[in-house]
């Protein structure tokens, strides 16, 4: 008797049991060479955790899908592509075995779409992930992250919350990045602030105590001249850091802002939260005091973003600080011993080797070197690398033509000398119905020696 073809042996369904065998063994290769730390490439991991388990769920996807096809064509009165499923009989040690196989196999395939799955979602969940992977994108983020105090702190750690919730939607707004990033619609360069960024007591405060006393802090800014001697002049400065504890009932310096006592509300008229026209305080004992700077409309407010100040309204850029100025980042990096001092004009070289316009780093990176040995050609050659190699360093760390950030792109909040920064509040201008200003003196912050 001529058995009848089984409905899984159409064309659809045996691509997809090819497809899920190769998948599988290729992942599960890899999978123990991730395990021993044989590959670090982030393209790999891309490939490997996120490509090979979506290859073999298709895969899985498609054998039901070609059986049912198969069905419909016979439906249709078509010949059958193969044989039908004999019947099972586990009497029979063939059946039998077939059947322990099929079962077998099918806890292989859950252990394997589960690995996969924890592998994916753990990969994305890492630094080397969100820098590396998306490399032309998250280029500056990933740089200014490494190079910034933040650096092992895990990206996820602050721009994905905790809960299933967070989770959700963190990886929704991934998906949407990962296909403006394939079809080239990504922002450049990419715009800040974050909309849905995790709340600072869920991120920041995690490691930071808000109600910590920190007292005063002594600040050493140190400056170079244009001169042939590199001229030096340091500025010393104490910071009033302060801070408030609504058990102790204290507030003061700049973390008074922070005193959970405290509450203090603003609406920003612009989308970078630059342009703060409205601020509410609402004190411990419950006095609410609106302060509005200048004659604002009503509507213009309204259509404004209304938001519960907390850290990141001060502390914008945490973990990816990038140098507002190349005379800034210069003298920092002088400062550090990073350029030799004996260099005459270093200061001036650096700072007009840094501020021309490159398409690339490469390029930056090739005329820098060219602009730095014709500056000083009867130099010992020793000095002159060490000041293209700092010069270089700066230009990587915080200039990335391909992503249209330079000096000065990402506003800092932290003081006020190269960006509004504390001022967007602290301008005199912000005046409460009892003629009350929001402060600009100068020793509320600081002292300067």
């Amino acid at each position: 008797m001529v058995r009848t073809v089984r409905l899984i042996r159409s064309p659809v369904s045996v691509a997809g049991m090819v497809l899920t065998t190769i998948s599988a063994v290729v992942f599960l290769v890899v999978f123990c060479a991730d395990l021993f730390g044989m590959h670090t490439n982030p393209y790999v991991g891309l490939l490997f955790f996120i490509v090979l388990p979506a290859l073999f769920v298709v895969g899985l996807l498609l054998i039901p899908l070609g059986a049912w096809l198969e069905r419909r064509r016979r439906a249709a009165g078509k010949p059958a592509s193969e044989l039908r499923w004999p019947r099972l009989d586990l009497n029979d040690p063939q059946h039998r075995r077939t059947a322990v196989a099929i079962f077998a196999l099918t806890i292989v395939n859950v252990v394997i779409v589960s690995l996969g799955a924890y592998r994916g979602v753990e990969y994305m969940d890492s630094v080397q992930f969100c820098s590396s992977a998306c490399h032309t994108v998250m280029k500056p983020e990933g740089t200014a992250h490494q190079n910034g105090p933040h650096a092992r702190v895990a990206c996820v750690q602050c721009h994905v919350g905790s809960g299933a919730t967070s989770f959700a939607k963190a990886k929704m707004a991934g998906t949407r990045q990962l296909i403006a990033l394939a079809r080239g619609t990504y922002p450049r360069p990419i715009g800040t602030p974050v909309r849905n960024m995790v709340p600072a007591r869920d991120t920041c405060e995690q490691c930071h105590w808000p109600e910590k006393l920190h007292g005063d802090k002594v600040k050493r800014l140190v400056e170079y001249a244009d001169d042939e001697k590199n001229t030096e002049s340091v500025t010393t400065m104490k910071i009033h850091v302060g801070g408030g504890s609504e058990r102790l009932g204290v507030a003061a310096g700049i973390h008074w802002h922070m005193n959970v006592a405290n509450q203090i509300d603003y609406i920003a008229t612009d989308d970078k939260r630059q342009v703060i026209p409205y601020v509410r305080l609402t004190d411990r004992s419950g006095i609410v005091r609106e302060y509005v700077a200048g004659t604002i409309a009503a509507e213009s407010l309204a259509k404004g973003e209304r938001r519960r100040m907390d850290c990141i309204d001060c502390h914008n850029r945490p973990a990816h600080t990038m140098a507002p100025t190349a005379e800034r980042a210069v003298n920092e990096a002088m400062a550090r011993g990073e350029f030799p001092l004996t260099l005459p004009f270093m200061h001036r070289e650096a700072v007009k080797a840094l501020t021309v316009s490159y398409p690339t780093q490469d390029a930056a990176a090739e005329s820098i070197g060219r602009s730095l040995q014709s500056a000083y050609p009867a130099s010992a050659p020793a000095d002159v690398a060490r000041a293209v190699a700092a010069t270089r360093r700066i230009y990587h760390g915080n200039v990335f033509p391909e992503m249209q950030v330079g000096f000065g792109t990402y506003a800092n909040n932290i003081g006020h000398v190269d960006s509004a920064g504390c001022f967007r509040c602290h301008d005199d201008n912000h005046v409460a119905r009892d003629g009350r200003k929001i402060s600009q003196d100068c020793e509320t912050c600081h002292t300067i020696e």
